[in-house]
């Protein structure tokens, strides 16, 4: 992967941007045309043309069937843009960190507000989606939740990751969906770790002011590559490999360990707490 500003992090990943920018160009040239010319055809400057040559802005499938169109190439740029740039229901900023959880050794995740993508249920999820997005067609949300799932199985895959899950005692109580899905979802989090799939540690509210207060966070460590680091906001994301940012991360991520509940008291508030919600 290309790091961005040295060492600092990773760039956001553009799958299929170079590729797509290169056979443009080729395709342009030898059709005879400049990128102001060929943005004549499709209805562009010829500037956003090179940006797209240039690998700086993802291309579009409207636009890349025009292209086809105009320089006659049999939809190979539609394919492109739809197969190869847009084939994953991943968000940009996620795409690498979801590629890496399949080699990770370890994985340990703190949830301040949600419970961890691998560690979800379907309802759950999809209540994520609808709540975050309610104008999106329901096909749509259907397709990001699966997505999901299918990444949720890593899990029972034979190379499984160990993974760590440390969660903010709010998780537990704040309601995702109805609150027969919300034990649900509690339940299957004391499933994983009873069939050795998981450890989950709760920080509990007595715990008061921790070392993960300011966000989410994810650790990875691989076989035969230095440890990473990646932390999320709202529709962004930042993975990080600076040995020095990255031990700092471990640091807060010990701490709030430390802090927590030990995994067989965190199991019994998770039960609990699954209780009050299928009582309701």
């Amino acid at each position: 992967m290309t790091k961005k500003g040295g060492s600092k992090g990773f760039s956001q990943p553009r799958f299929g941007w170079d590729f797509f920018g290169s056979e443009l160009k080729r395709c342009r040239e030898a059709a005879g045309l400049s990128q102001q010319e060929l943005g004549d055809l499709v209805y562009c400057s010829g500037s956003y043309i090179g940006l797209f040559e240039a690998a700086i802005r993802k291309p579009q499938l409207d636009l890349a069937r025009r292209f086809d169109v105009a320089l006659q190439t049999d939809g190979i740029f539609g394919r492109m843009c739809k197969e190869l740039i847009d084939g994953s229901l991943d968000a940009d900023y996620f795409a690498a960190v979801a590629e890496l959880q399949k080699v990770a050794l370890t994985i340990s995740e703190f949830g301040a507000l949600l419970i961890p993508g691998l560690l979800q249920t379907e309802a759950y999820t999809h209540a994520i989606f609808r709540a975050a997005q309610p104008f999106m067609p329901q096909d749509e949300i259907d397709g990001y939740v699966r997505n999901r799932m299918q990444r949720a199985r890593l899990l029972d895959s034979p190379t499984a990751p160990e993974l760590w899950t440390i969660l903010d005692e709010n998780v537990l109580r704040r309601p995702v969906g109805t609150d027969a899905e919300m034990a649900e979802q509690l339940r299957h989090l004391v499933e994983r770790v009873e069939r050795g799939r998981a450890v989950i540690q709760v920080l509990p509210f007595s715990s008061r002011a921790h070392s993960m207060m300011e966000g989410s966070l994810t650790l990875m460590t691989f076989a035969d590559a230095p440890p990473v680091a990646y932390s999320e906001g709202v529709f962004s994301g930042q993975l990080l490999d600076d040995p020095a940012t990255v031990m700092r991360c471990q640091a807060l991520y010990d701490r709030a360990r430390a802090a927590a509940l030990p995994p067989e008291a965190s199991l019994t508030l998770i039960r609990s707490v699954a209780e009050e919600f299928g009582d309701e």
